[in-house]
């Protein structure tokens, strides 16, 4: 199984991906993790990356493609993918075509996780982290059992990210309407665009995505 997992930031993908990666075996595939990875290997791909970084430029497509053709190449022939953070222009979705077929897979879904602006604005605002695991928290919908103590590790330092405020939250979402979503007519034209309530429980996105896997 192939898919890409769509959505604004905050709308939960790393959240669904990584339950897929749980409950399937699956590779989650984020063009941000994959690109650190191959500098820090200092693989030729990376090693290329890290020369256009560093001149303060923008990773090429082509950059990109070679990160994910060497990824596909490295798993199993058994093993899904979830493209997260990628393709976000036509042009890299012809090109991630491309990349499939030569490893004989093809996309099997593209899921997006539908959110309604104001309450997304909510959900990211209160969100925080222990410092120690990563566990999350949100001031209004989870707070720890213990005032001040990580319900997993006991941990009592909390983080919150700079970025998780009203206007960046609104200027992502403009970002994602107008640079990702345009992509899904091309794949709509196939009939494998579907989509699930992203606001909901993230037991209930998660049942609602595994209904759309088992549809294939």
């Amino acid at each position: 199984m192939n898919i890409i997992l769509l959505g604004p930031p905050g709308a939960g993908k790393g959240t669904q991906a990584g339950l897929l990666v749980e409950h399937h075996g699956m590779r989650q595939l984020s063009t941000g993790d994959m690109l650190r990875a191959a500098v820090k290997a200092q693989t030729p791909v990376g090693l290329e990356a890290k020369a256009v970084m560093e001149r303060g430029e923008l990773v090429s497509d082509a950059i990109v493609s070679a990160l994910i053709d060497d990824e596909l190449a490295a798993m199993g022939a058994d093993v899904g993918a979830i493209f997260d953070g990628y393709p976000r222009t036509e042009a890299q979705a012809m090109s991630l075509d491309a990349i499939l077929a030569k490893h004989d897979r093809a996309l099997d879904f593209v899921i997006e996780l539908m959110v309604d602006e104001e309450a997304l604005v909510d959900r990211v605002e209160g969100r925080y982290t222990c410092a120690s695991c990563g566990e999350g928290y949100h001031d209004r919908h989870k707070q720890p059992a213990v005032d001040g103590v990580c319900d997993k590790c006991g941990g009592t330092e909390f983080k919150r990210r700079p970025d998780d405020n009203a206007e960046t939250v609104r200027t992502r979402m403009a970002e994602y309407r107008a640079k990702t979503a345009p992509i899904l007519p091309f794949y709509e034209a196939r009939g494998i665009v579907q989509r699930v309530d992203g606001m909901a429980p993230i037991e209930d996105v998660t049942a609602a995505i595994e209904k759309v896997l088992a549809s294939a």
